[in-house]
C-alpha cells in the first residue's frame, strides 16, 4: 500500500478559547467527553479526502498542531511551527480580547525566526501571507444567549487575510456535520492547505514572508500524540 502523504496545520489562539475541543470534533466527529489544558502541544490526526467525489480524489493525513496558549511559553514554542501548511486561528466569541489577539498570534508565526521584539502586528505583512488561513469563532451557543455578543461584526482578521470563517459549539457535532456550510468551508480549507503543498509551484518555493520547507526539522514527519515543553 502506498503511503499516504500528509500536511501539517498549526492551531492557535489564547488559552481556554477551546482549540483541544475544536482538534477532537474535527477529528473525531463528536464532542470531547473531557478537555484538557494543553501543555507545549498536542497533535491529532485527520484523514481527509482531497477533492472527494472528483477524479482526482486522494487521501492525505492531516496533522492538527493544537498549540498551548499559555502566554508564558511564547519564547519557546516556535519550536512547533516549522513546517507550517495552514492556520487555524481560534478565538472565543464571548471574548473580544482573543480575537483581537489574532493578530498577534499569526505575527508570532510569520515572526517565528526572529527576535519576539518582531512579532508585532503589521498588515501589510498579512496581506502578503499565501499560508492558508481559516478563522473560527467558538462557544457560539454562549454568544448567542447574549444579545450584545451576538451582534459583533465578522472577525478583521480573516477578511485582511480573504481566509473562511466559522463560528460554532464545539459541544455540538452537527455544526460540522458532512453537508454543512461549515463542513464545507473546513472541507475547503484542508483542500487549500494540501493544494498548496503538493500541487502548486509555491510548493517548491520558500514560503511568504519566510522559508517553511527549506527549514524542515528532520523530526518533524513523525506522529507524536503529546509534546511538552521542557
Amino acid at each position: 500500500m502506498a503511503a499516504i502523504d500528509k500536511v501539517r496545520v498549526l492551531i492557535v489562539g489564547d488559552s481556554g478559547v477551546g482549540k483541544t475541543s475544536l482538534a477532537h470534533l474535527i477529528c473525531y466527529n463528536e464532542p470531547i467527553a473531557n478537555p484538557y489544558w494543553t501543555i507545549g502541544c498536542s497533535v491529532q490526526t485527520k484523514l481527509h479526502e482531497y477533492k472527494a467525489g472528483t477524479p482526482s480524489e486522494k487521501p492525505f493525513f492531516v496533522e492538527l498542531w493544537d498549540i498551548g496558549g499559555w502566554s508564558a511559553h511564547r519564547n519557546s514554542r516556535s519550536i512547533f511551527y516549522n513546517p507550517t501548511h495552514g492556520i487555524i486561528l481560534v478565538h472565543d466569541l464571548t471574548n473580544r480580547k482573543s480575537q483581537q489577539n489574532l493578530h498577534k498570534w499569526l505575527a508570532e508565526i510569520l515572526n517565528r525566526d526572529e527576535s519576539s521584539a518582531g512579532n508585532e502586528y503589521d498588515p501589510e505583512q498579512f496581506v502578503g501571507t499565501s499560508i492558508p488561513m481559516l478563522v473560527i469563532g467558538t462557544k457560539m451557543n454562549l454568544a448567542q444567549a447574549a444579545p450584545e455578543l451576538s451582534r459583533r461584526r465578522s472577525s478583521t482578521i480573516a477578511e485582511e487575510c480573504a481566509a473562511d470563517e466559522i463560528n460554532l459549539d464545539c459541544t455540538q457535532a452537527k455544526h460540522l456535520a458532512p453537508g454543512t456550510s461549515n463542513a464545507v468551508k473546513m472541507s475547503r480549507f484542508f483542500d487549500k492547505v494540501i493544494e498548496r503543498k503538493y500541487y502548486s509551484r509555491e510548493s517548491s518555493q520558500p514560503s511568504t514572508p519566510v522559508s517553511m520547507e527549506r527549514r524542515r526539522q528532520a523530526g518533524a514527519g513523525h506522529f507524536t500524540k503529546f509534546l511538552h515543553m521542557s
